[in-house]
């Protein structure tokens, strides 16, 4: 899968799973509502900054994983 469409979805998921709307997250990270709509669209990179307040303010901690490409 294409790691932009995963991270996207790993974003909405997670947001989903913490009974937060968007406007709710924004004011705990303090990243206007608009960036956020932004980012759930495929409309904007974050930065991995971003995407820690992201975490931070969904209670969660942000994982990032290198996987091989091909098993051995």
């Amino acid at each position: 899968m294409d790691p932009e469409y995963n991270m996207i979805q790993a974003i909405i998921d997670a947001r989903k799973k913490s009974h937060l709307t968007q406007k709710q997250l924004a004011e705990r990270t303090g990243i206007d509502q608009s960036d956020i709509s932004k980012l759930e669209t495929g409309n904007a990179n974050p930065t991995l900054q971003v995407l820690k307040r992201l975490a931070d303010g969904m209670d969660m901690v942000l994982k990032l994983e290198f996987i091989p490409k091909h098993i051995k």
